[in-house]
């Protein structure tokens, strides 16, 4: 719960709920700053929740000479897998070498780069691999490379930095639209619309952080009524999702003719993942959608690689996402940086408005640090940044997931075993908070569908914003992919009912 009244002066309010809004508040708010959170739709309901789930160095922007964004990014890599091992994991990727696009001497140069770039504790090394053995590449592909990264539930990143933020005593709201800020004194004046009860109200701020990702430029020019020196360049990525391709749990980084890569990940255990494209999108970012020329070029890639081949009636689901980049007019889609910018507009009345331009979801808690390192200026008590030693909520053990599964399993013998492993990996720890009622099945409640029960609908209720069966099914559970429609109906409206007889939730 907040430690303030609606009343107090805000030190900080921001605008925006994805990675770096909600990282940024998680920083903010653990350094002793009045923190404020606001989001006109769910927390990570666009970009963050739309990204590849990788926590990866980059290994393509060695390419670009981008060491230190790589460096950071490996070094995050580590600190994540740390902070959130529920939701953060190992993950193999092979490889596989096609001479003609680069030399092996060229990916080995760029793999030892990626070992030694930062200091690996966790994480193993890169090395070769023959793909013969595989089983289920093209004969002409006999050689690859294999090295790690990291998997992440990016829609679980971003709620539980909110959830942090709000543990710390922050004002975390979503589903609440920034209609107008203006500067008043030395103060922000922010007028807030909420969109599900047509409320208005106001917060008064010291500083105002523009987070707003693809909406950054547009809050600058259109709700603040003010310029920026930078400019926005949309990028659309999109990804589709299949039957599983193979029984082997590692991902694949493919090469494309064009010399572009893509991403084939093992997803939810039963479906494989495939993206992104990088295309250059204008419009609306709330609808953006993948076109039938992405399908096709990303089956593309896929069948030049595997004898299974792969037909457009297999996809299951896609999603598409817009990248917010800093505009380089020269540069191609795939050559622009995805470093970020930081840029703090100050006038007379010292009411300072900081925006934040660019970024990627491996860095957002570097941002978020440097985000509160440059407002700190601007009061007298502010704390030391704590997020690289401290864990977000749930991820309070120092031991593999599966001795988690292993002890949860233990005291509910009662509940299903793949229910358990998914509340392992979902909410850590805080299992037990969601459970702590439950002695029998009989205390789940009604089963809405398999494995989703009564009592965690009303636990994401009442810890995790939820306020719609979107926000449950897709960002919060990943069940979407396999409810049947006739289903959602009876989660909606119980939804509902629920928010309605519990207005606070």
């Amino acid at each position: 719960m907040s430690t303030f009244s609606s009343n107090s002066i805000l030190d900080i309010l921001i605008i925006g709920g994805g990675i770096n809004g909600s990282g940024i508040a998680a920083d903010a708010s653990s350094r002793g700053l009045r923190t404020g959170l606001f989001d006109s739709f769910d927390f990570g309901a666009a970009t963050s929740s739309c990204s590849s789930k990788l926590i990866h160095g980059g290994l393509r922007y060695l390419e670009q000479f981008e060491f230190k964004l790589v460096a950071h990014s490996l070094k995050e890599r580590e600190i994540l897998l740390k902070k959130a091992p529920h939701i953060v994991s190992e993950m193999r990727f092979i490889l596989p070498h096609r001479p003609f696009l680069r030399s092996a001497w060229i990916i080995r140069l760029g793999l030892f780069l990626y070992d030694h770039l930062a200091r690996r504790t966790i994480l193993k090394p890169s090395y070769k691999v023959k793909l013969n053995n595989e089983g289920h590449f093209k004969k002409n592909l006999k050689t690859g490379f294999e090295y790690s990264d990291c998997w992440v539930d990016d829609a679980r990143l971003v709620l539980l930095n909110a959830m942090d933020a709000k543990e710390n005593g922050a004002e975390v709201r979503n589903y609440c639209q920034i209609v107008k800020a203006k500067r008043f004194k030395n103060m922000w004046v922010v007028t807030i619309k909420n969109r599900l009860t047509q409320e208005v109200f106001e917060r008064k701020t010291k500083v105002l952080i523009n987070a707003g990702g693809p909406w950054a430029q547009t809050i600058i020019e259109d709700n603040l009524n003010l310029t920026s020196s930078h400019q926005i360049r949309l990028i659309k990525g999109s990804h589709i999702v299949i039957p599983k391709i193979n029984n082997i749990n590692k991902a694949y980084i493919l090469q494309s003719d064009d010399k572009r890569i893509i991403f084939a990940i093992p997803y939810l255990e039963k479906f494989t993942m495939i993206g992104t494209t990088d295309i250059e999108y204008d419009g609306d970012p709330r609808f953006v959608t993948i076109s039938d020329k992405e399908k096709t070029y990303l089956l593309n890639i896929i069948n030049e690689h595997f004898v299974k081949q792969i037909e457009l009636k297999d996809i299951i689901w896609s999603f598409s996402g817009v990248r917010p980049l800093v505009n380089e007019k020269q540069e191609s889609a795939q050559k622009i940086s995805r470093d970020y910018i930081l840029e703090l507009n100050l006038d007379d009345s010292m009411a300072p408005l900081l925006s934040i331009f660019g970024g990627k979801i491996t860095t957002f808690r570097q941002l978020s640090e440097s985000v509160v390192d440059k407002i700190s200026q601007f009061f007298t008590d502010i704390k030391p940044c704590v997020t690289k030693e401290t864990v977000l909520p749930g991820g309070d053990f120092a031991y593999p997931v599966e001795t988690l599964i292993f002890q949860i399993q233990t005291k509910y013998p009662w509940l299903n075993e793949s229910v358990i492993e998914r509340y392992a990996h979902q909410y850590g720890m805080y299992t037990y908070k969601l459970l702590k009622n439950c002695s029998k099945i009989q205390d789940m409640g009604i089963e809405f569908f398999d494995g989703l029960y009564q009592i965690e609908i009303d636990y994401l209720i009442s810890n995790e914003f939820a306020k719609t069966e979107e926000d449950i099914l897709w960002r919060r559970t990943k069940l979407g992919l396999e409810i049947p429609q006739e289903k959602i109906k009876s989660i909606k409206d119980y939804i509902e009912l629920k928010l309605m007889n519990s207005p606070l939730a």
